[in-house]
């Protein structure tokens, strides 16, 4: 897989950045992240609850003996649901059909290591068809415990960005959305280990996404998530992105982009 090829699928719609074509095979998340679009979605529609979206159930049983044509196309895997111990198997069974047919498969996570360490040994001969890209959105992992309480801290999602590195992978690196206003701490600690990207964005529909999911009437994460958003002006954004508009590696998200064109500041597009 070679990155001219991804570069690409980075100007797909507002909504697929990386990639047109994804796929998921499990309903329900355990790492239960109190932002989770595909929480707010599913439960908007009225397709899961918000108590029992953190129990993963796989969606169709059949998905797993289904084959896949070549698509010719980057492949994301998953975007509604995560890579998690419980299902880890199935995940792969899942991902040997879509790698078989020999397209490329973006496999976005918040990383379990054992999960990644056996992914990466298993996968080894298809290695330059995948590439990772591991959300992180802050250093700090009782940050991440917060917005994320189930999912992998800090340490070990660094441990298994290393270890995807290391494994002759591609590698690449999701700050999107930014938990706090020190994302310069990880892309200091990532940069060493990325092949290929570092993407940076701001939390989206933030306060709808925390009702829908349940926490409308809960003040504590209300609170913070106000907090958060105002740790993110047009100026602060801007002088990110101004530190780094040297750095081929790091691009921005849509929401980082709207505000660079509110700025007029087109010179730090990318």
């Amino acid at each position: 897989m070679n990155n001219q090829g991804i570069k690409k699928k980075k100007k797909s719609t507002k909504h697929r950045e990386w990639t047109k074509e994804y796929k998921n095979l499990i309903s329900g998340c355990s790492h239960d992240c109190l932002y989770c679009y595909a929480k707010a979605s599913a439960v908007h529609y009225k397709q899961n609850t918000p108590a029992n979206w953190k129990n993963e159930v796989i969606k169709n049983p059949n998905l797993l003996k289904k084959g896949f044509r070549k698509r010719n196309d980057l492949i994301m895997f998953p975007s509604s649901h995560d890579i998690t111990p419980e299902h880890l198997y199935d995940c792969m069974i899942f991902l040997y059909h879509i790698l078989k047919p020999g397209d490329n498969v973006l496999i976005v996570s918040k990383p379990h290591f054992n999960c990644i360490k056996t992914i990466c040994n298993v996968f080894f001969p298809f290695r330059n068809q995948i590439l990772f890209r591991f959300t992180i959105g802050s250093a700090d992992s009782a940050v991440l415990k917060f917005w994320e309480p189930n999912a992998p801290d800090f340490e070990e999602r660094l441990e298994s960005l290393k270890y995807a590195f290391n494994a002759g992978y591609q590698t690449s690196v999701s700050c999107e959305p930014m938990l706090d206003d020190n994302i310069d701490q990880v892309i200091a600690a990532v940069l060493p280990y990325v092949t290929e990207t570092i993407w940076i964005g701001k939390p989206t529909q933030l306060n709808g996404r925390l009702s829908i999911n349940g926490f409308k009437n809960d003040q504590v994460i209300m609170k913070a998530a106000s907090r958060l958003m105002r740790l993110f002006s047009d100026e602060y954004v801007l002088d990110l992105c101004e530190r780094y508009w040297d750095n081929t590696k790091i691009m921005s998200k849509h929401s980082v982009k709207d505000v660079i064109k509110r700025a007029g500041c087109f010179f730090l597009m990318k």
